[in-house]
């Protein structure tokens, strides 16, 4: 590979390749609401043509129970090595739209950084690869065959990426798996993710009387659903900041003290993360460092809660209903479908009998780690090394990728998890934005992962 062919092609196309993001992050690809299904095709169908016209001998789209899988191929020799990219081009919901200092679809630049929804989690990064595939046709210099899996339920769960992977294993073969859809520590200490938590993900409704009620009338003589969730959610973590669920920490790993301390070697400034979040002190588990809480340790969280009048002004209502949405991040040796089990179990047995109370599981995800000795780690690290000067931190992420674990599973291949995002990036929050610098410096370190790897098979 002509590394200086290729820098130049970067530079000279860097505009064309933000224009052609900014296309794909106009259009609203959020999964989790029908009314943009018709959004999400059209983003889809945008894809298909850019792989087209970025050199794939072939592009297409999978029809599913839900929304199609983007799949498209560039075989330059089935003899030499394969690299099997995955991505997705849904968003999360841009609500609440108000706090959006620029609308969330009409992306910009502001001091070096693009601002849309979907700019970094993962429109942003899966068109990097788009691009590098591009740069290396153009220069002629790609060394390896490349297939591209683009879904758009990941932000759903990925119900239906299962039954294409089990489906479609011939097709899929490939000697290495590319996902960039985490963060690194800093553009000054750039890193490669080797683990990541699973995901256990229910919603709850509890119900007291058949009907909303006056709370003068009844406050006081009969349950308030929102008053009884809110004291249920409170028990689910005791004043250590553990999980109380039984048998919820029976399978999760111990690190040995020198794992913990390889962890915590990574640079990490507590009181810049504190000053960035607008918070004047961290939580969590008793005994663990905030690096550890979201590395290696199960967490709990209430994502949403609802129930009763929200609007404007006063109404005096003691609500029939209350609901709330809860994560549960889960770390190796945890299954998300015990978890779920357990959870359902315990949330139902700690309801008072004044009301009653309803379990809903959603989607999971199991935990994984990769390996830092394979050769498909060593080609990342080299390609960090040769494109950023400094060799790469392995990490582990406290975010969910669920369909890595069945990767593994089921295709039997390496995932290298090359991420270029950074955590203050604001991924499934308002005035969500990737950098400008980021996004060309993951084209080219993603170009150098093929010359490396390519190198490395032999």
């Amino acid at each position: 590979m002509d590394k200086q062919a290729v820098t130049s092609y970067i530079e000279a196309n860097k505009q064309r390749f933000l224009d052609e993001l900014f296309d794909l992050l106009r259009l609203p690809s959020v999964s989790a609401d029908p009314k943009f299904a018709g959004d999400v095709r059209k983003t889809a169908e945008a894809v298909r043509d850019r792989l087209l016209e970025a050199g794939c001998d072939k592009a297409e789209l999978v029809e599913t129970k839900g929304h199609p899988i983007v799949y498209g191929e560039k075989i330059i020799d089935p003899a030499k090595p394969t690299v099997l990219i995955y991505g997705h081009y849904d968003v999360q919901p841009a609500d609440p739209y108000e706090l959006w200092d620029s609308p969330p679809f009409e992306p910009v630049i502001k001091d070096d950084k693009i601002y849309a929804r979907g700019a970094c989690d993962d429109k942003g990064q899966m068109y990097m690869h788009v691009k590098a595939l591009q740069t290396m046709v153009d220069t002629g210099s790609l060394p390896c065959n490349v297939k591209f899996m683009i879904e758009g339920e990941e932000e759903v769960g990925s119900d239906n990426l299962e039954t294409f992977v089990r489906e479609n294993q011939d097709k899929l073969t490939a000697d290495v798996i590319l996902i960039s859809d985490t963060s690194m520590i800093s553009n000054d200490h750039p890193s490669i993710c080797v683990g990541l938590r699973g995901l256990s993900y229910v919603e709850v409704e509890v119900t007291g009387p058949n009907r909303d009620l006056h709370s003068g009338v009844y406050g006081g003589a009969v349950a308030n659903p929102i008053n009884v969730l809110s004291k249920m959610i409170a028990s689910l973590i005791d004043d250590k900041g553990r999980i109380t669920i039984p048998g919820f920490y029976d399978k999760v790993e111990e690190l040995s003290p020198e794992e913990r301390a390889a962890i915590n070697s990574a640079p990490f400034d507590l009181q810049a993360y504190k000053d960035d979040l607008g918070i004047e002190e961290v939580a969590g588990e008793e005994g663990y460092t905030t690096l550890e809480r979201v590395g290696i340790r199960p967490s709990l969280d209430v994502n949403g809660i609802w129930g009763g009048y929200t609007g404007e002004g006063a109404k005096t209502v003691l609500p029939s209903k209350a609901h709330a949405k809860i994560s549960m991040r889960l770390v190796p040796n945890q299954k998300s479908s015990e978890i779920t089990e357990l959870f359902t179990k315990h949330f139902l047995a700690i309801a008072p009998k004044t009301v009653k109370v309803k379990v809903t599981p959603h989607h999971g995800g199991e935990p994984t780690v990769t390996k830092t000795d394979s050769l498909a780690y060593q080609a990342a690290s080299a390609a960090f090394e040769e494109a950023w000067g400094k060799t790469p931190i392995p990490t582990r992420d406290g975010g969910s990728i669920p369909i890595v674990a069945l990767f593994k599973e089921v295709l039997k291949t390496d995932v290298v998890l090359l991420g270029f995002g950074l955590d203050s990036d604001a991924i499934h929050s308002p005035n969500e934005h990737y950098g400008v610098f980021n996004y060309f410096k993951g084209i080219e370190t993603i170009t150098l992962f093929y010359k490396h790897f390519a190198d490395k098979k032999g």
